[in-house]
C-alpha cells in the first residue's frame, strides 16, 4: 500500500510540476497575473503531493531516502521546490517559476527512469551523521538551483533594452513589469546563495565526522569530496568577492551559474564517471 502510494505521489508531483511549469511560460508570454497565481498553486499542491510520496518512502523503509541516486534525486528536487516555494512567499518574484520548476521537471523525470526498490543500508551508511550530511545536502542545493534561477533571470533583465520615454528623457527597462530590477535581484541571488552556503559546510562538516567515524580518516579526497569542495570554493570566491570587491551584477549572475553546473556535476557526473567510496550512492 505505502510502495504504491509512493509512486502514485511522485507521479502526482511530477505531473503538477510540469504544469506548473508551462503556466509560467504563459505568464511570461502573456503577463496575466492570474497565470502566476495558477502555476503557484500547481506547485504548492504538486510540493504536498511530493511530501506525501518522501513520507510513504521513510516509512516504508524506516529512514530517510538517501541510500542511491534515485532516493537522492527525488530529496533533492524536494528540496528545490521547498526552497523556491518559500523564496517566492517571502520575496515574491513571480518569472521565477518559469527558471526553476524545468529544472525540478527534470530531477523528478529522471529519478522515474531509474526508480528503486527499497532496500537495507549497508554498514557504512548507518549512521545520523549520514543523514544529517544527506539533509544539509539537500537544502545546499535546493539553495543553490534557486540562486542559479534567480541568475538566469538577472542575466535576461540586464540584457534586455530599454526604451526612451516619448514624453521624457527618463529610461524604461522592457518587461519590466514581470521582472524587479537588477538590483532586487542581485540582493536575493546573494541571499539564498549566503543561506545555501551555510548549508553546504554544514555538509562538509557533518560528511567529515561521518567519514572518520566509518573510515577512520576525516577526509580522503574521494572524487565526491573532491567536487563537493570545488563547489564550496566556488560560492566562497562569489561571496569573498562581494565583500571584498563589491562583485555585483552580471558577474555574480555567471557565478551563480556556474555555481549550479558544478553542484549538477558533483551529483551525477562524479557519481557516473569517477567511481569512489560515494559510488553506491
Amino acid at each position: 500500500m505505502i510502495n504504491l502510494l509512493e509512486k502514485y505521489a511522485f507521479d502526482v508531483s511530477l505531473w503538477l510540476y510540469a504544469i506548473g511549469a508551462l503556466i509560467f511560460l504563459l505568464y511570461a508570454v502573456t503577463e496575466k497575473s492570474r497565470l502566476a497565481t495558477g502555476a503557484m498553486a500547481a506547485v504548492g499542491t504538486g510540493l504536498l503531493a511530493h511530501t506525501v510520496g518522501l513520507t510513504a518512502r521513510t516509512v516504508n523503509i524506516g529512514r530517510l531516502p538517501f541510500a542511491n541516486m534515485y532516493e537522492f534525486i527525488v530529496f533533492f528536487a524536494w528540496g528545490l521546490v521547498l526552497v523556491y516555494f518559500v523564496t517566492q512567499r517571502r520575496h515574491p518574484v513571480p518569472l521565477l517559476g518559469a527558471a526553476i520548476m524545468p529544472v525540478a521537471v527534470i530531477l523528478m523525470s529522471a529519478a522515474r527512469i531509474m526508480t528503486s526498490p527499497a532496500r537495507p543500508l549497508m554498514p557504512a551508511l548507518q549512521s545520523y551523521w549520514l543523514q544529517s550530511h544527506v539533509a544539509t545536502a539537500v537544502l545546499a542545493y535546493g539553495a543553490f538551483g534557486v540562486s542559479f534561477g534567480i541568475g538566469i533571470l538577472y542575466l535576461i533583465k540586464d540584457s534586455q533594452p530599454v526604451t526612451v520615454s516619448s514624453t521624457s528623457l527618463s529610461t524604461m527597462p522592457q518587461g519590466s513589469s514581470l521582472l524587479p530590477s537588477t538590483e532586487t535581484l542581485d540582493k536575493l541571488m546573494y541571499r539564498v546563495i549566503a543561506c545555501g552556503f551555510f548549508f553546504l559546510t554544514l555538509v562538509l562538516i557533518t560528511g567529515a565526522v561521518w567519514a572518520e567515524q566509518v573510515w577512520g580518516a576525516w577526509w580522503s579526497w574521494d572524487p565526491k569530496e573532491t567536487w563537493a569542495l570545488i563547489t564550496w570554493l566556488v560560492y566562497a570566491i562569489y561571496l569573498h568577492g562581494r565583500f571584498t570587491r563589491g562583485w555585483r551584477g552580471r558577474r555574480a549572475a555567471w557565478m551563480a551559474v556556474f555555481g549550479f553546473v558544478a553542484v549538477m556535476f558533483t551529483l551525477f557526473g562524479v557519481t557516473w564517471l569517477m567511481p569512489g567510496m560515494h559510488s553506491y550512492s
